[in-house]
Parts: C-alpha cells; structure tokens; sequence
C-alpha cells in the first residue's frame, strides 16, 4: 500500500529519502508539542523532509509501530516473531538508537530479550509521522549514539469538531488475522480531546516453502491525549496510553509472552515569546511502568525445566528547555534533562529431570535474579546554537554533558563473585556535533556534518547474569564497569530538485555518504575462564561477557531518486550500504545489513491510487562470526497495493505482499531458539500475503 512516511531531518542531519509534497497544517492558531524538529523563520529551507504519513488517507496495516520503517531507506528489522520488531538504521540497534515518542516521552522495555520493546507501546495508527536525525548531530534531546527517532502520534489541537472521529477494520490472510480500532476526537473551547481503542488478534503466519511459523499474538491497546489551550501561545497536553500483550509466541527466544502490561503517561506544557531575547520554553514530564511475565510452557525444555519470569522496568524522566535569540542571525536552545530506569524481577525454574533425562523424585525449585534490581539514571545539560553564517549558509554547534549514575541492589551470588567490590557508579559523558549547509540555490544543498555520540552501557551491558540474551545460544554476563561507547561520524550530502516540463514533471535526487570510527565499541565476548551457570554441558560452555572493544569503524551510503511524469505517476528508486569493521577480530560487526536497492512506482489520481515495490536485497556474506552469524542468500520481494475512496469518508486499501510467495530470511532476524521441529536456523519471512484494510470518518 502506498506508504507516504513523515521523515524530518533537521541541520546536520543528511538526507536520502525522496518524498512526495504535501499539505502543511495550519498551526498560526495553536501551538504544537510532539515535533522535536522546529522550523526557524530565520533559516530558510531547513535541512528537512517533510513526507506525511496519515493512515486515515492512505490506509495499511502494520502489525505494530516497529514496522513503519521497512520501507525507510537504510533501516532495517530485527524481528524475533511478528510483534516484538526493532527497527535497525546503518547497523546501529537497540539503545544505540534513541527511539522516543511526541518529542521525548522516554520507555523501555522489562523483558531482558526484549519481548516488549517501545515500538510496542504505540499503535501504528496513532503515529501521524516519523522524525528522524541519522546521526549524534543533535545534543537537544538526550543521548543520541546511532541516530534519533521520534514517532509523533496525532495532536487532537488540530480538531476542529465537537464530536469526529473513525473506525478502521484490517484482514490478512497469511495468519487469518484482524484488526480493529476506532478512533474519537472532540473540540469544546479551549478544550480538545482524542482517544482510541484498538484490538489485533494474529495467527502463526506460512513462509514461503508452507512452513507455519510460530508467531500469533493478541494485543489490546488504548490512548488518551487532551489538551488546553490557555491562549494562542501556551498549551497544557496530558497522554495517557496502556497497552496489553497477550499469549505472544517468540519463535527466535527461548520464551514466549503470558502477559505484557504497559502504561504511559506524559504532560507537556509549551510557551511561545514575542520578546527581543527570550522566544519561549518547552516542559515535559513522563512515566512508564511495564509489567510481563514469560514461561516456556509451550517450548520443548519445559518437559525437563519449568521457568516463568516476572520482570518489571519503571522509567521516568523530564525535560525543560529554552530558546534564545541573541540577534538576528544567532538562535539559542538550552536545557537539562533525565531519565531515569529501573528494573526488577526474578524466574522461577522447577527441575523435573536431571542431565541425564530422568526424572527427578522430587522436583527442585530455584530462583534466578534476572536484573538484580538495577537502575540507571542519567541527568543531562545541553546548548545548541544556529547560527546564520550568510543568506546562503547556516552553521549549528552544540555539545552536552550527562552525568550518569548506575548499580544493582541485589546481585546474585556469581555475578557478585565476579565484581566483588562492586559500588555504586558515576560516570561524565560528553557529547558534541557542528554541521554546515550551504544552499548554491533553492533548489539544490550540500549539508557537512560531525557529530561525537556517546552512549553509557545500558542495564543489561552492565548487570544482565548468565542469561541468554542475545540471537546466538550464549549466556551472556553484564560487566559493570564498560566504558561508554562513543561514535564519531562524518556525514556529507547533496540534494536537489528540478522542475520540468512535458512529459517528465520533477525530479529530485541526493546523496549521503557518512563515515563512523568507534571508540570502547559495547560487544559480547567469549571469555574462556568461565563455564555457564544454567545446563552446565550445553553447548556453547563458555558464556560471553560484554567488554570494550579498541578499533570498529562503519562507513556507507544512501542514494535516492524520484521522477514525476504524466501528471499521476511517480517512479522512485533507493539504494543503501552500510559496512563495518570489527578489527579486533578481523570480522564484521553484528548486525550489518547487506545492500537493499528499491524500485517503487506509484499512481494517484483524484479517488484511486496504487503503488509497486519492488525490493532487492544482496547477500550478505561480511559477517560476525564470533556472534554465530552465518551468510545470507540475497532475495527479491515484490508487494502490490490499491486504494479507493468512493465518498470522502471512506477509504478501501488492498495489498498483494511477497507476490511471488518468494521463500527468504532477512539478515537481521533471529533464528529459531528452543522451538519443537526446529533447529536453530533463521526465522523465515512471509510467503504470499494478501491484506484488505478498510477506514470510515465521521
């Protein structure tokens, strides 16, 4: 389906996605707080794209947040089933990414092989648009190592109805699986208010071979978001969203999901200033709490080992910042943030057999502190300043400084064998960026950006006790004192846009070509001086402990071009390459995609409107070996989707995915783990798919 997705890039950022024009909202009558991306008066043409992605226009089905971004160029997936998806961008993942919703509301996850990460917390109907900044070149918004993602979900400030809203209803055959959400907003005064509601019910869906893969899931979610408007430039918005999980099978972890129980909450406040000095301030505060619980009742171990988890993650935080304008060419934002997480939970395990396969006459019971009751807290200041250098050139310059604070308070017995003299840490982490865009006309920019990222270790890095958490079959042992990981990146890009006449409406091309050298890289490593705690004979013996690694580097590119031609078409093409060195152990590093080169052409014309992607993914043979990665063979994927509004309130969509039922494996998806039938081999993709989703206003 024709998937128009909002993706901001702000100064410093380098931009490689093409797009298609849309209709700007009006906001000269109210104020806006999701966006973290502002546009200055005072810098024309911002280095950004503005692609709106609106599910209530063009109507697709996403089984959650994470899946937005399949067609992004230069992101990619990890899926360990079909709900639990984590987007990956440059081989950057996980809290490398700083992923974040309206503008810095902050949550994580509670399963240690995150079952639950924050793409689950949000429904993908909600999200209006993606923002994102493909680098450390912002210091405003927290850590930022591998890139920032802010998914936007719809302000109800826009509402201009008493009572409005939608009810939108999905089908996918692959899976015999439905969708359902209904949406409601209303406007009284200076009161506005939106609210959804939205149930998804998915069955194990076939590869392409027929195979079915173990992956159905419920989920029941809701959000609330109200807003004040005290006068045209102060606005007082309060979220509240919860979402539940349940009977969740994970094909690529040893466990599945009983339960995933998950709220947020956040107010934002926002004042805007007329004054010669000081234009205004943003405040935020928020709070999430994840509850989950995880057994491997269904998986081929629980014969010998029963084991239930009940895990927990708590995160709170603010932000507070303010905008200067020192002059007619200088703009200022300065602020404090923090956010801090804590994590608690044990599993509980009752031994039925003993090594050899016999049953025990008695059960044993252990239990098995899964975070040792950690946490983490990070307090920041930050200063951000853009400067217009001449009518044609803007300069941006920012640095930061977290002050980070770490420990568990009740470690088990091995770990604390480990670490005996383990206290409480503080760290100092510094981060920075400058950038420079030139326009040589309207219609064509070069941006040059540096950016130092530093990212502290997070819970599991440092605290996580001989458990398996990672796409291989190690335990894995945290290591309190890492050094943070900090990437420095160069980035340099063109892009440019000619209008033509005939034929051939427009065209628009770029590229972005960055270049990362990694200091104290975070990596799981072998350390042959220890055996692993839980089934003792089981290969691999040693377990993997998270160290710093000297010399890593990444380098590539992305590429895009976009053509307008007979009034209504649109054909389209990206390509992106990302390639990493580990020279440590003279290998790739995790997680590195192969090259994906994209073909998309797309009609539009008043009720109707249909697109064709075509995707081509190389093999990837640069692999990570000491993290049990084997080649990939390359694929190619063809998806077809149609639109049709017959009256303005309704629309009708219809996808063909994976036409050719081609049967493939993408690269960065686990592989089977403790599945019956299964050895551990990569998970397989969809075979052919057919989807029908349908969304009526009022």
């Amino acid at each position: 389906m024709k998937k128009i997705i909002c993706v901001l890039t702000m100064i410093g950022t380098l931009v490689g996605y093409a797009q298609e024009p849309t209709k700007a909202i009006d906001t000269t009558k109210v104020t806006l707080l999701n966006e973290v991306i502002v546009t200055d008066s005072q810098i024309k043409n911002p280095a950004q794209i503005i692609v709106k992605q609106d599910f209530m226009e063009k109507v697709v089905q996403p089984k959650n947040s994470g899946e937005l971004f399949k067609d992004i160029n230069g992101f990619h997936l990890i899926k360990r089933g079909n709900y639990a998806v984590d987007p990956a961008f440059r081989a950057s993942q996980y809290e490398q990414l700083n992923v974040q919703i309206d503008g810095g509301t902050k949550a994580f996850h509670a399963c240690p092989n995150r079952m639950d990460p924050i793409t689950t917390l949000v429904n993908p109907e909600e999200v209006s648009k993606i923002e994102i900044i493909k680098g450390p070149f912002s210091v405003r918004y927290g850590n930022t190592f591998g890139g920032l993602i802010n998914l936007v979900s719809k302000s109800p400030a826009n509402n201009t109805k008493l009572i409005s809203g939608s009810v939108s209803s999905g089908y996918e055959s692959n899976g015999n699986s439905v969708v359902n959400m209904i949406t409601l907003d209303s406007k009284i005064k200076k009161f506005d208010f939106s609210g959804n509601i939205s149930h998804r019910d998915y069955g194990n869906y076939k590869d392409g071979n027929q195979n079915e893969i173990p992956s159905s899931f419920r989920s029941l979610g809701y959000g609330l978001k109200t807003g004040y408007q005290i006068s045209d430039k102060q606005r007082l918005q309060a979220t509240f969203r919860q979402n539940f999980g349940r009977d969740v099978l994970h094909a690529g972890l040893p466990m599945d999901t009983d339960e995933d129980n998950s709220t947020l909450a956040n107010l934002d406040y926002k004042l805007e200033k007329n004054g010669d000095y000081f234009k205004g301030l943003t405040a935020k505060v928020y709070y999430s709490f994840v509850d989950h619980i995880m057994s491997n009742t269904n998986r081929a171990t629980f014969a010998t080992s029963e084991a239930v988890s009940a895990v927990e993650a708590t995160t709170y935080g603010g932000k507070l910042e303010t905008e200067w304008r020192l002059g007619s060419k200088v703009n200022l934002f300065t602020g404090v943030d923090m956010v801090n997480l804590s994590r608690e939970g044990d599993r509980d395990r009752l031994v039925k057999r003993n090594m050899m396969g016999n049953p025990l006459p008695t059960p044993l019971a252990f239990t098995d502190k899964v975070w040792q009751d950690s946490y983490s807290n990070d307090f920041g200041y930050f200063a951000e300043t853009k400067i217009k250098a001449s009518n044609k050139s803007w300069l941006t310059v920012g640095s930061r400084l977290d002050f980070v604070t770490s420990d568990a308070t009740d470690l088990d017995a091995t770990f604390a064998t480990l670490y005996p003299n383990l206290e409480k840490r503080n760290e100092t982490v510094y981060s920075g960026t400058v950038s420079y865009k030139y326009l040589f006309n309207p219609k064509y920019k070069m941006e040059a950006s540096f950016g130092r990222g530093a990212r502290p270790a997070n819970i599991e890095e440092r605290y996580i006790s001989f458990f398996n958490i990672g796409r291989d079959a190690y335990e894995y042992v945290g290591n309190p004192n890492l050094k943070p990981e900090v990437n420095n990146q160069f980035e340099v890009s063109f892009d440019g846009k000619n209008d033509l006449k005939g034929f051939f409406n427009s065209v628009q091309y770029g590229t972005s070509v960055f270049y990362s050298i990694y200091e104290n890289y975070i990596l799981g490593v072998v350390d042959e001086t220890l055996t692993r705690k839980y089934n003792a004979t089981t290969p691999p013996i040693h377990p993997k402990v998270f160290r710093n690694i000297d010399n890593a580097l990444k380098t590539g590119f992305e590429v895009y071009g976009n053509v307008k031609f007979y009034n209504n078409f649109n054909f389209g093409t990206e390509v992106s390459y990302t390639y990493t060195e580990n020279k440590d152990f003279n290998e790739s590093l995790p997680l590195t995609p192969p090259l994906v080169t994209r073909l998309k052409l797309g009609y539009d014309y008043k009720k109707f409107w249909a697109k064709a992607l075509y995707t081509l993914t190389a093999k990837q043979d640069k692999i990570s070996t000491s993290y049990d990665e084997i080649a990939t063979a390359g694929y190619e994927v063809m998806d077809l989707n149609i639109g049709y509004k017959p009256v303005e309130s309704l629309s009708i969509g219809m996808g063909l995915l994976n036409v050719f039922d081609q049967y493939y494996n993408n690269h960065l998806t686990f592989a089977f783990n403790n599945v019956a039938g299964y050895g551990r081999v990569p998970i397989t993709e969809p075979g052919r798919n057919f989807t029908l989703f349908v969304n009526y206003k009022f």
